[in-house]
């Protein structure tokens, strides 16, 4: 198993390394070629900035049973897919019963932005959003550790 990271605008980068060190579960963070990004522990991988190569280049890395850290829903989708887990940076889990009305609700926003109209806005990250993803992230990574420490 390994963690694979939608990293261009990722917030939690430094608490994934420290928690999957923690485990010793590899990473990998994914890139484009507008960001630099150095790590002693994570294995860097940066592509092209053509439309979608971050996301491209993550999910053909990605087996059953992998991490994904990923805020896009597609992203998200697609590892589903694939039999892996899928958090976003605020330690919310994209699951099968989720992610339909996720992609639903992003197609109608999409719709609403071509059509001049405005969706709310991001609020600003803040100390109780990082809590809640090391929160989750450590326990989706004991799950996983429990499960494989037997064999």
């Amino acid at each position: 198993m390994k963690i694979l990271v939608d990293a261009d605008a990722c917030p939690v980068k430094q608490i994934i390394e420290r928690i999957a060190k923690k485990f010793f579960i590899p990473v990998i963070m994914v890139i484009d070629t507008s960001h630099i990004l150095e790590s002693e522990y994570s294995k860097i991988i940066q592509v092209s900035k053509a439309p979608d190569a971050v996301d491209i280049a993550l999910i053909n890395r990605t087996d059953s049973g992998d991490i994904v850290v990923t805020q896009d829903y597609g992203v998200a989708s697609m590892a589903l897919g694939k039999r892996a887990f899928a958090i976003n940076q605020n330690g919310k889990f994209y699951t099968e019963e989720n992610i339909d009305l996720l992609m639903f609700e992003r197609h109608l926003s999409k719709k609403q932005r071509r059509a001049g109209g405005r969706t709310s806005s991001m609020k600003k990250r803040s100390k109780e959003d990082d809590e809640r993803f090391e929160t989750a992230f450590t326990t989706l990574c004991e799950q996983w550790y429990m499960a494989n420490s037997s064999r």
